[in-house]
Formats: structure tokens, sequence, C-alpha cells
């Protein structure tokens, strides 16, 4: 990327939609302008785990305004993010799939890991660097993640199901502040938040940093009333309870630098708040500036940097892991790519990257049972936490791994996808010729796409020399005779 290139994020939080738009100067990146609407979503979920219709449209009205600012970026200089919310509710896919439409740009449910990671790194790239240990502290809508890391690496991610709007619903409904309804959250948050304390307890960092939405606006309620600027301690904590208890009432609390958004879960945020003090130790918070936006931007930027694309070290990470034999994996990868470039139409680059990682871990299941492996790394995939990916991308690669042996009506409605379709082809091609487990012979090797009709064709004489590999191909050829593609295997 050059400098003064643009970049968006878009993070479709439990509370409030934002929309953070940065300049990229000298390898940083500036705001340009910045959005926040508050959407609530998080207070929508029924019983069911649904999203109403209308936190639905709600929604899907702040995306239509958020999509007229983003109007003419290119889709690599964009990422929405959905988090907690988007994670539990049930329908999802509906809000999602029309959101996608509406902003112009893919929606990525991240897993509650990747959102820290990127919590992280929003907070990293904006603090001064030093090689202090830290832990940083975000206290959403509906989870709360707590991270321990050094300058840029994140070392140990947590997400916590506890959340300000989900407290707060379920705390102090009708908007009571009470004592009774004050010890019975703080209880509750922390035996939710106790299963991952003593990780992050103050022995492991040097400074806690608060982000975003709960931190920021208990920082800037206690720095109005004269407890220090970005700061927030125990003593200022004590004193903003008693307020909230003299006001009784949600709607009567009246606080200097307490946004009207902010005020129907204060109760909650703040009950969260007192419930990690007790918990890790803490004395103090100091709270950041940076949040999940601005690591969504850096991730943008790093993900243009050859060979920085966290994704590719977290699949290498997932080969060691799991045991996977690296070289048949090198030389699967490398003629499913050679096969792919030949076949696939310009501006394929994502789907190209996608295959290579899908073929390095298409033997991943192998270490749990040979006997449906492909199956096993597919639920892998699934369930992974890998760093870099949003969850949809994951499932991704774990269609192709599934898909890369077997027959293929167990992906049925994904072939309608002609990029997922030419994706495998490509795979199971390539680890059909790599059946002996060394180096195929694939001079003059050919794979064409033209409509639905796919065509592998080899140089004459080859079919002679190669015979069981020949074989294989034919029976590829009988494999796609049930779904809307047709491959051929002209063998010479």
């Amino acid at each position: 990327m050059q400098d003064g290139t643009l970049l968006a994020a878009v993070d479709l939080g439990s509370n409030s939609f934002r929309l953070e738009i940065g300049r990229l100067e000298h390898g940083l990146i500036h705001r340009v302008e910045y959005r926040k609407e508050t959407v609530r979503q998080g207070g929508d979920l029924d019983d069911e785990r649904n999203l109403s219709p209308a936190a639905m449209q709600r929604g899907w009205d702040c995306l239509a305004r958020f999509a007229e600012r983003l109007a003419g970026f290119a889709p690599a200089r964009v990422r929405a993010v959905a988090t907690q919310t988007l994670r539990e509710a049930r329908n999802r896919e509906e809000f999602i799939r029309r959101g996608s439409a509406i902003l112009g740009f893919p929606i990525e449910v991240v897993s509650g890991p990747e959102e820290a990671r990127l919590i992280y790194q929003g907070v990293a790239r904006l603090l001064p660097q030093s090689n202090e240990r830290r832990l940083v502290v975000d206290i959403g809508g509906r989870s709360t993640e707590l991270i321990l890391g050094q300058q840029f690496t994140a070392a140990a991610v947590a997400s916590c199901r506890v959340g300000s709007v989900a407290w707060s619903g379920r705390y102090f409904a009708g908007g009571d502040l009470t004592r009774e309804a004050f010890a019975a959250a703080e209880t509750a948050a922390r035996a939710v938040l106790d299963e991952v304390a003593q990780a992050y307890h103050a022995s492991h960092w040097d400074v806690a940093y608060g982000s975003s939405g709960t931190m920021g606006a208990v920082g800037t309620v206690l720095a109005a009333a004269g407890h220090g600027e970005g700061l927030i301690t125990r003593a200022g904590l004590d004193w903003l309870h008693e307020q909230l208890l003299r006001a009784r009432h949600a709607d009567r609390v009246k606080l200097d630098g307490l946004k009207d958004d902010r005020r129907p879960v204060i109760g909650g945020g703040v009950s969260i708040v007192r419930a990690l003090f007790d918990l890790l130790g803490l004395e103090q918070i100091t709270v950041a500036q940076g949040a999940l936006r601005q690591g969504a931007l850096y991730d943008l930027l790093e993900r243009e940097q050859p060979g920085a694309d966290l994704r590719s070290a977290s699949v290498q990470g997932l080969v060691q892991r799991f045991g996977v034999d690296e070289a048949q994996a090198a030389r699967v990868a490398q003629l499913a790519g050679r096969l792919f470039a030949q076949a696939a139409p310009a501006g394929s680059e994502d789907a190209a990257r996608q295959l290579q990682w899908a073929a390095r871990l298409h033997e991943i299941g192998g270490r749990i049972s040979h006997e449906g492996y492909h199956r096993h790394g597919a639920y892998i995939l699934a369930h992974a936490d890998a760093a870099g990916f949003a969850q949809a991308e994951l499932q991704a690669l774990g269609q192709l791994v599934l898909g890369h042996r077997g027959k293929l009506r167990k992906l049925e409605a994904a072939l309608a996808d002609p990029a997922l379709a030419l994706q495998l082809m490509c795979l199971r091609t390539a680890v059909a010729l790599c059946h002996a487990r060394r180096a195929p012979d694939v001079d003059g090797l050919q794979l064409q796409l033209q409509g639905s009709r796919c065509t592998v064709r080899t140089r004459p004489g080859w079919a002679r020399a190669y015979p069981q590999s020949a074989h294989l191909l034919s029976e590829e050829a009988l494999a796609w005779q049930k779904t809307p593609w047709d491959y051929h295997a002209e063998l010479a």
C-alpha cells in the first residue's frame, strides 16, 4: 500500500456499530473519520437466541448509512467484523447475508480469541512502544476480552460471555440500581471470569489497560469528576458505585461525561469492572485509545505485506500441531496452485491463497484417524481458533478439506459456487497425482475450465508411463458426474 491509501474498518458490536476510516502515512494509520451508532442488538436476542426483526432492521439501517460513506473503497481496503451477539445469534446468516449486500463488503463473524487479538493490536498500535508486560481488558455488550502481551504480540487471549448489555438486562432489568442488584451482578460476573482469572492475575503483567466501550465510559466519568485523567482506580469505582446507588434508576443517573446511549447499560458495565478489580488484583486501569477497529485496520495493512499475513502463520501452526506430513502438503499445494493458475480468472488471488492453505491442511485430520481423516480435518477447522481467520474463512477451508476426497454429494449446495468448484477440481487432481507421496511427473499437464466443463490433458505417452495416476484421473471424472460440473480427463 502506498502512503495516502484510505482504509476502513466496521465493528459490529453488541451495543454499537462503529466505522473507522484511516489514512496510511509512513507505516502508521491516522484517523480520517469515525462514526458510531447505538444499535444495541445484544439486548434483542430472544430465549432461542434469535435476533428480533427490529434489531436486524436497526443494524441494516446503520450499515446502509455506513455504505454511503464507503462507496468507492476497494474490497481489500475494508474489513467488517462482527462479534459476540452475531456469534450467538442462531439467525445470524440472514442478518449477515443481507447486511453484507447492503454494506457492499463481506461481514466476518470472528471468534472470541480473534476478537481479543484484534483488540490487542488496536491498543498496542496506539501506545508508546516499550517492553512492558501488558494486560488489556475490553468489556463489550455481551463479552469481555482479556489479553496478555508485549509490544505487538498477544501471548494469551480469553473471551468470556459477560458484557454490559447482557448484564444490565439480566440484573438491572427496568433500570433499577440497587445494592442487591449490584451484588448479584458482581457475583455472577466473578463466577464467569474466575475460570480464566488466575492466568491474568497481577503477577503476569506490569500495566493494565482498558479498551473502548465500558472502560472508556467509566474513565470519562471519573475524569470529569476529578478522579484522574485516563485512569480507573478502586477509589474512583467506589465513588461511581455510590453515585449509581443514589440515583436508584438508570434514567435518573446524571453524571458529567456519561453519554445518553451508555446510561441504560452503566449498571451492568460497572458491576463487571468491579468484579475484575477483585479477581485480578487490580489497583488501577489506564484507559487506552486503541480498540478492535484500529486492530482491524492494521490487520488489513499486514495482509498486504509479503510473508506478514498472520493467517499463513496460523496455518503453519496447525500443520505442526497436528503432525501433518509437510513435504506431501507442499507437493499438493504446489501442484494445486499451478493448476488453479492455468484456469482461474483474473482477480482470483484470494481464492488461490485459500487453496494453498487448504492444500497444506488437507491431511490435518490424520492425527485423529486415517479412516475418514478428511471429515476429521473439516471438523478441526470449523472449530479451531486460528489467529487472523474469521469463522467463515475457516469453514470455507473446512469445506475444501472435506471435499478433497470421497464422493462430492456432501458438498452439493456449495458446488453452486464456481470458485469453490474450481478450487476443489485443482485440489482433488493434485491429491490424485501426488498419491505416491513423491513429486509427480506433470510436464505438459494442463487444466482448463470453460463454462461448467473442466478438462485435464496430458502429454503423449503419459498414461502408459503412469497407469495408476491415469486410473485415478479417470475415477475423478466419474466422481463429478452427478454434480453440475463436467470433469474430463483426456489422457494420451
